[in-house]
């Protein structure tokens, strides 16, 4: 069997989340009272009792998701025997990429929950509420050709990219309201759905080029560990050993493409991925292997009896 410790990105947050972790586990506790104290904010009491408009801000979110992907992290390790360096490579979507490295001990707890919290406030500061959307083109003709094509069409009207390749049947485009508006109109001439999605800013586009330089400086005054698995990385879809690599694909990823399809795609293939675990929120993730990689298996963890569960596996 050869593992892959995946993370889940921004949607995967839920008024709740880390409540029972918390409660149950030492290990969590610890994880997210470090959390609170880095960041100078309760926020496990906003995980735990919202309200999830103040939960789902990016600023919020982002530390938020991590905190409970490092809490099942640390809970596997201390109470099932489970540590990171069984998994032979790590992904994160998007987001889910700081609570990777965090996981594989490249970036200090404390150091990826500042991060995010800057990373989701120099996105919403990079531009202003209004000017940029995001939307989901989906259905079975919704591929990557598809929405490149509806693309090409919206950028008649301003910027517009594909900023999440998903899967099939599932693509994210991101860019000026106009234009993401306008390939919306092209992507349901040629067959697919689509709709403008619930976010505060175009991420993953050339729009949050000032997100990524803020990212760059404080990413460049913080320390990288050596890694404890190997990263296959959002921008490349292909694996990172060299931990000099991280900082400048973790700058590119605020304007780059989340190449997620791809990622799985190479995990299952040439990494030679035969099991997959989903630690954190939810299970999008492993929905989407589910499709991408029907030959493996894929499991989320998200609470005491998966935790066990799985440990049994290995």
């Amino acid at each position: 069997m050869t593992l892959a410790f995946v993370f889940p990105g921004q949607g995967a947050q839920s008024v709740g989340m880390g409540g029972e972790l918390y409660d149950t586990f030492a290990a969590a506790r610890a994880v997210f009272e470090e959390v609170n104290d880095a960041l100078g904010q309760d926020l496990l009491k906003l995980m735990r009792e919202g309200p999830e408009a103040d939960l789902t801000l990016t600023e919020n979110a982002q530390p938020a998701l991590m905190a409970t992907s490092l809490a099942v992290v640390r809970v596997l390790k201390a109470d099932f025997g489970v540590d990171v360096s069984q998994a032979a490579f790590c992904a994160g979507h998007s987001l889910g990429e700081y609570s990777a490295l965090a996981a594989m001990e490249v970036l200090t707890l404390s150091d990826a929950a500042r991060l995010l919290k800057l990373r989701g406030q120099a996105m919403q500061r990079a531009v202003p509420v209004g000017e940029g959307a995001m939307a989901a083109l989906i259905g079975a003709k919704a591929d990557l050709d598809l929405a490149e094509a509806a693309c090409e069409a919206g950028r008649a009207a301003g910027v517009v990219v594909v900023a999440n390749d998903n899967n099939a049947g599932q693509i994210v485009i991101s860019g000026e309201k106009a234009a993401v508006d306008l390939a919306i109109e092209k992507a349901k001439e040629l067959g697919a759905k689509a709709m403008l999605l619930n976010v505060s800013a175009p991420f993953h586009s050339p729009l949050m080029k000032p997100a990524a330089e803020e990212m760059a400086a404080a990413l460049g005054k913080t320390t990288i560990h050596d890694p404890k698995s190997v990263l296959v990385a959002n921008v490349t879809a292909q694996p990172v050993g060299d931990k000099a690599q991280y900082v400048p694909l973790l700058v590119e990823q605020v304007t780059g493409r989340v190449r997620w399809r791809e990622s799985v795609q190479w995990l299952a293939g040439e990494g030679g991925v035969t099991k997959f675990a989903e630690l954190g929120a939810g299970k999008v993730l492993t929905g989407m292997i589910k499709r991408l990689a029907p030959d493996t298996e894929s499991v989320a963890l998200n609470g005491a009896a998966d935790f066990e569960a799985f440990a049994k596996t290995l």
